[in-house]
């Protein structure tokens, strides 16, 4: 390596390459929300707003993309889950407010949502977002005798299906208070991991923090 080479500034990162591909992945996430994966590339492109070369600059396949674009709401989700959780030692109080937390979620952030309606079970299989977390929150939850369940993969299963039910009930009624709902859920599912049934009534009665919903 010369000297020259080594000494040499790091390339600076490209602005509207971000903005490029920032707008592809943008685009396949209402492309989603909307049920609309079977597309082509022209589509995406056109709903992107970017020329149609420039997508394979940044991925090879449709396919590619739509991964990332589910990806990117379940970290999404993820961030907004660390910021509930921020400061709760419990892990039963930990796992509810992540719980009521994303079921609030559904009536500020609908695409994002139907994001993963659209892609069901298969969200709680995938290592960004939510799982490694809820996985985490689970074990702990186990070894602390606060959770009765097995295992923490049967636990995420469980949980993560009346999640997913609790989400689409939402999107199906927009009229039922998403609150109630959403620490009805919870409540239920503490009791089904092996919280008593009192003390999961005192978990979802805690306050929420305040949080701020990103923008899509």
């Amino acid at each position: 390596m010369t000297t020259e080479t080594a000494d040499a500034p790091a390339r600076r990162p490209d602005p509207r390459r971000a903005r490029t591909r920032n707008a592809l992945i943008g685009a396949a996430r209402r492309l989603l929300a909307d049920g609309r994966s079977a597309v082509s590339v022209q589509e995406i492109t056109d709903e992107a707003g970017v020329g149609f070369g420039s997508f394979y600059n940044h991925f090879e396949t449709k396919e590619e993309l739509f991964a990332e674009a589910v990806a990117s709401v379940l970290d999404e989700w993820g961030d907004l889950r660390d910021a509930v959780v921020a400061g709760i030692d419990d892990p039963a109080e930990v796992f509810a407010a992540t719980f009521r937390m994303i079921g609030r979620m559904q009536r500020h952030l609908p695409e994002l949502v139907r994001v993963i309606l659209h892609q069901g079970m298969s969200v709680l299989l995938t290592d960004r977002g939510l799982r490694p977390r809820a996985l985490a929150d689970l074990h702990r939850g186990i070894e602390a005798g606060r959770f009765t369940v097995p295992d923490a993969e049967m636990a995420l299963m469980m949980s993560g299906g009346a999640l997913l039910g609790l989400v689409q009930l939402l999107d199906a009624e927009p009229d039922r208070d998403d609150a109630a709902a959403s620490d009805d859920y919870a409540r239920h599912v503490l009791v089904m991991l092996g919280v008593e049934r009192s003390d999961a009534d005192r978990i979802v009665a805690l306050p929420l923090p305040v949080i701020t919903m990103p923008a899509v």
